[in-house]
């Protein structure tokens, strides 16, 4: 299960490339710059969300020279099931209206949101290598882009969510009507104790998965969530009115799921991921990936997106990467500079050589 016949046009540097004939291993081969990583990107966004690097939409689209308007950027894809077509997925903008990034699904809009109930999406990439030690924000994004291998509503609710707290936040600064702030603060808890529940979720059905992986040659994470407050709705309306004159001091809210945590230890030392070593902290994103990775194969079909990592794993890490990609259900999109890393798998990859935003398959 996967993705086929997929067509990039005028997307970053790729004017019009077109990939068929996919398999279960992808891979995309090129020197730096040629437009490996943005076919990955183009890939993410058939998912909710802004992609793998949350670019604005504007850095997406192509400009044929300097001085040249943005040209509007097309991204489709056949979503194949058992050898059979499922769905036609595609996301796009027009002209006139560069900000606004429009949907459809089988040639009728949609919803960004409702891309997550055909299609599960992981991804991997240099940038999240620092994860550990970025900000809890940076990992409450992560949590809530694996959250949708479980709940494909999730987005919806982590944006009405944020909605209802920018509205409360608009109440609190101009001394506004407590019976508009009761109506804010419930809307504020009904969509906070869903999204606090499908995290709580996430965390522990991860936590399931890695505690079966063996403990080498990947470092094993033990996973905890930490709420940022009540996670019951009743509890958490009434914490907020609670904390009314002291969220309005502060400006934004202080309680409530938009603090939540995951925290992340070595399971074998119980040491903070963040005061591990580079090496031992890729091993663990790793685990996590791959962990994700089997959730999300439940139920429909699943890609896994991995920017340059065959490269920089030992041969040992590369052969059990190999390994249980094989035996997992998701389909597997990996970039390199070279074939070398990719020996073990080469045979039964579909291969395609990047150069300059055009594509030739090996």
């Amino acid at each position: 299960m996967g993705l086929s016949r997929i067509s990039l046009e005028n997307f970053r540097n790729h004017a019009a490339t077109q990939l068929g004939e996919t398999a279960h291993f992808n891979l995309l081969v090129g020197e730096n710059g040629a437009g490996k990583t943005n076919l990955l990107e183009a890939l993410s966004l058939l998912g909710p969300g802004r992609g793998l690097r949350r670019a604005n939409l504007a850095e997406l689209a192509r400009r044929p020279a300097p001085g040249d308007h943005l040209l509007p950027f097309a991204i489709g894809a056949s979503l194949t099931e058992a050898g059979t077509v499922s769905a036609r997925l595609g996301t796009y903008t027009e002209a006139g209206q560069p900000g606004r990034r429009l949907v459809r699904v089988n040639g009728a809009p949609a919803s960004a949101a409702s891309l997550a109930e055909w299609l599960a999406l992981s991804w991997l990439t240099p940038a999240m290598d620092g994860l550990f030690t970025d900000s809890a924000g940076a990992r409450r994004r992560f949590m809530d882009r694996m959250a949708l291998a479980i709940a494909p509503d999730h987005a919806r609710r982590v944006n009405a969510l944020e909605a209802a707290l920018r509205e409360r936040g608009r109440l609190l600064e101009h001394g506004g009507d407590p019976r508009w702030l009761d109506a804010v603060e419930s809307q504020a808890a009904e969509h906070g104790a869903a999204v606090a529940a499908i995290r709580a979720e996430l965390v522990a059905r991860l936590a399931d998965e890695l505690s079966v992986l063996p403990p080498e040659p990947f470092a094993r994470p033990a996973l905890a969530y930490h709420p940022g407050g009540p996670t019951d709705e009743t509890g958490l309306r009434a914490e907020l009115a609670r904390q009314r004159p002291r969220d309005r001091a502060a400006g934004r809210a202080l309680t409530g799921p938009q603090r939540d945590e995951m925290e992340v230890l070595m399971a074998s030392t119980r040491q903070s991921a963040g005061a591990c070593s580079t090496g031992e902290q890729k091993a663990m994103l790793i685990a996590i990936t791959l962990a994700h990775g089997i959730l999300a194969s439940a139920g429909r079909p699943s890609v896994l997106l991995l920017d340059e990592v065959a490269a920089h794993l030992d041969p040992v890490r590369r052969t059990e990467l190999f390994n249980r990609l094989r035996n997992g259900k998701a389909q597997v999109w990996m970039t390199g500079t070279e074939l070398a890393p990719f020996d073990a798998i080469r045979a039964e990859a579909a291969i395609w050589r990047v150069s300059g935003g055009s594509v030739e398959r090996v």
